[in-house]
């Protein structure tokens, strides 16, 4: 029999980004409330001391900060027809374990979607007719633009971020991106120092009369104090973002901006090292009455709350629903059902340009140190005349010349020996990369669910990807890496190599943390998982707060729109639901 655990007015599964926000901002209107983490305890002093946090063997090869297959697996293949496989090791993407989860290792790009994208449909029907989207399964979010504005101002002024305004209230801004929707305001800081390759692509981009602009950057580029009264430091520009907690409390993360506050207050608790098995429902199926959990000693748990909110990985968010029986599986035969729907992912392409006689010096990096093009960027550009719609942001970032897995090569550079050392030394000062993040659009065929073969050690069911990417997203990158080779010719180097995307999406090498949808948010309970508010049409106390909650995935990083969504469900339960509970939207 479980250990009855007191009562909580709201139960989050799960502390990293969504989950610590809603947490501060819940407790912060007087409720009481309990996070539980599968993942360990992370905090910046203690785990990711600058004594061994730039230790790429641990973190960037071994994976020490990311979740293994052993603790969650799952099952991938790339339509109905074939027989999902699990993966025995995660490389596509890297979820995140612990406290911080993915928001712990990410690079820190923090861009805000347009605001079309969140009336995509409506938007895209409008301009080119129904027939432009024939095969794709667009809908719109449910919220505007104007309406969740100030949900991104939020997130951007607690994170700290680093960049440079191109729309203000409508005001074009010099050194700004011009295609941005209307921002309120100025970022809370300035954009960081540029390293050397991403001066070259901005100024051949600018030659060739495109609109370069700095990265949008969780990197602090000075010493900040958030509106929580959080210290966070200045980059020191040393290479070890992605795959790394960050030591110097520069990048943001649910530990260097709001855990110090939350963790303060007495109606928060953590437990963490407890796995949530499932949400217990009321007879009816109606209610959330509780969470069942087993703790860091085996013992199950069950934890009741008034209300559970799930702030899980985006693909974990979708499993906890359907093991849970929070709203009906998704069908693509009939079309029917809701939960796993609309999964999309990330459609990128990139360029090795290699130039000659340059000191380009890669270690001098960080995270989201790069310059960036949106001149292609969702419908920025008229589609008229192409076979698809979409788009992505063309950049070059000075991520890291780390020492084990930086090795970029010149074309037909030998793969062993002599040459390939000679070959590796000139690689790495003249060797730079750009790259296109491309839209992710759903389509019917990709979809999650339940495996009906495998199981965790506890014995549920694994989550089931079935993703291939859709022939509008190939034609999207094709297009992108035509833009790509234009571009890189312009540097006159010395050689260049393009690579493009390909159909028969493989689970095994990395390409992208970016898995969207599968609870999406939308207008009508017919086609959407929660409502605008990111609450469940079927069990309204519960909410399910992440990236699943995209309807589509745009060319951008999602985090930042991760992150207003978690503000705008903070509010609305804050303001609206804990005033009368109860479906804060009626179909």
């Amino acid at each position: 029999m479980a250990r009855m655990m007191p009562k909580k007015d709201a139960v989050i599964i799960g502390l990293g980004w969504t989950g610590a926000i809603l947490a501060e901002q819940l407790t912060a209107a007087g409720l009481n409330v309990v996070a539980i983490e599968r993942g360990p305890w992370r905090d910046t002093a203690t785990d990711f001391n600058i004594g061994y946090m730039q230790d790429e063997l641990r973190y960037a090869v071994r994976k020490d900060l990311f979740l293994h297959a052993a603790t969650e697996a799952m099952t991938m293949r790339n339509n109905p027809g074939q027989t999902a496989l699990p993966m025995r090791d995660y490389g596509s993407f890297l979820p995140g374990h612990g406290v911080g989860g993915a928001g712990v290792h990410w690079n820190g790009k923090t861009w805000r979607f347009q605001d079309t994208d969140f009336e995509i449909h409506s938007h895209l029907r409008h301009r080119y007719g129904a027939r432009k989207l024939r095969g794709l399964q667009l809908q719109d979010w449910g919220v505007t633009w104007k309406e969740i504005e100030h949900c991104f101002d939020a997130f951007e002024y607690v994170a700290g971020i680093s960049g440079k305004a191109g729309n203000i209230n409508g005001v074009i801004q010099e050194g700004g991106n011009p295609f941005e929707s209307p921002r309120s305001r100025e970022f809370p800081n300035p954009p960081l120092k540029t390293g050397y390759p991403p001066m070259l692509f901005e100024q051949v981009t600018r030659e060739m009369g495109y609109h370069p602009f700095p990265e949008p950057s969780a990197n602090c580029s000075r010493p900040y104090v958030n509106p929580l009264g959080v210290a966070m430091g200045e980059c020191t520009y040393c290479g070890f973002c992605e795959r790394f907690g960050c030591a110097n409390y520069s990048k943001a993360s649910a530990q260097t901006t709001i855990l110090p506050v939350l963790m303060a207050r007495p109606n928060f608790e953590a437990r963490t090292e407890c796995e949530v098995l499932k949400v217990n429902l009321s007879e009816d199926g109606k209610m959330a009455r509780s969470v069942t959990y087993i703790d860091a000693k085996g013992t199950e748990c069950e934890q009741p709350g008034d209300m559970v909110l799930i702030c899980a990985y985006g693909l974990m968010n979708v499993r906890m629903m359907l093991l849970s029986g929070i709203g009906t599986q998704y069908d693509p035969l009939t079309g029917k059902g809701t939960v796993g729907r609309n999964y999309c992912y990330q459609t990128s392409c990139g360029a090795r340009i290699m130039l000659e006689g340059k000191r380009l010096n890669p270690f001098i990096a960080s995270g989201a140190m790069g310059r960036t093009i949106h001149d292609f960027q969702g419908d920025v550009f008229d589609h008229s005349h192409l076979d698809f719609v979409g788009g992505a942001g063309i950049s070059c970032d000075s991520t890291n010349g780390r020492p084990i897995l930086y090795r970029p090569l010149p074309e037909g550079a030998p793969r062993w020996g002599a040459g390939w050392k000679q070959a590796a030394v000139e690689g790495y000062q003249n060797s730079m990369g750009i790259g296109s993040q491309g839209s992710s659009y759903p389509v019917k065929e990709n979809y999650l669910d339940l495996d009906p073969t495998y199981t965790d050690r506890h014995g549920r069911p694994l989550l089931r990807i079935t993703f291939e990417f859709p022939d509008n997203d190939i034609a999207m990158s094709n297009y992108m890496a035509d833009q790509l080779e234009t571009i890189a010719k312009a540097f006159n180097p010395k050689s260049y190599a393009v690579s493009r995307t390909r159909k028969d999406w493989n689970s095994v090498p990395y390409q992208s943390t970016h898995n969207t949808g599968g609870a999406i948010m939308g207008e009508n309970p017919r086609t959407s998982a929660v409502n605008k508010y990111l609450q469940s049409w079927d069990v309204p106390n519960v909410f399910v707060i992440g990236a699943s909650a995209f309807a589509h995935n745009a060319g951008m990083n999602p985090t930042g729109t991760v992150g207003a969504l978690a503000y705008w469900a903070a509010e609305a339960i804050t303001t609206k639901y804990i005033k009368r509970p109860g479906a804060l939207v009626h179909a």
